[in-house]
């Protein structure tokens, strides 16, 4: 198991949650090839999209949405721009393609899109682009510790 997935995986098992962290041969590096990877909808992808400006932001958002920048700007009080690879790494501690919702590195905000309340359970990324684990929706809203906002076009 590569270390940003043992980092996810002993991350959750404190907390006690349990989940099942699944390593697949293909990739899951965006929405469309985890969902048929996992022969799912997309829309049960839960992304990490990171932006930056102050400071780091993960946004956490269904697979079949895009993030609406104006609004997050509008919420967060500066503006905002998506992260480029180096600065995702950098920021979150996993290359993109492979953002958890949790554990990053310090100072990272996570808030969650309100698209993702219409399941109960979503996968998402396991700290590789194709690793992948099924959460709990109230599993992961309690451990990001934010409730839902709109922030998807």
């Amino acid at each position: 198991m590569s270390k940003g997935s043992e980092k996810v995986k002993q991350f959750l098992k404190e907390k006690g949650i349990p989940i099942e962290l699944v390593e697949l041969k293909e990739s899951t590096r965006t929405s469309q090839m985890a969902a048929e990877a996992l022969k799912c909808d997309i829309a049960q992808i839960a992304k990490s999209i990171v932006f930056t400006n102050e400071a780091a932001v993960v946004i956490v958002i269904s697979g079949d949405k895009k993030v609406d920048e104006k609004k997050l700007s509008k919420i967060l009080g500066h503006k905002v721009s998506i992260a480029n690879a180096d600065e995702v790494k950098r920021l979150t501690g996993y290359a993109i393609g492979g953002v958890p919702p949790f554990p990053h590195n310090d100072n990272v905000k996570v808030m969650l899109d309100s698209s993702l309340k219409r399941f109960n359970d979503v996968w998402t990324a396991a700290g590789t682009p194709n690793s992948v684990f099924k959460i709990n929706i109230e599993d992961l809203k309690r451990t990001i510790g934010s409730d839902f906002i709109d922030l998807s076009k």
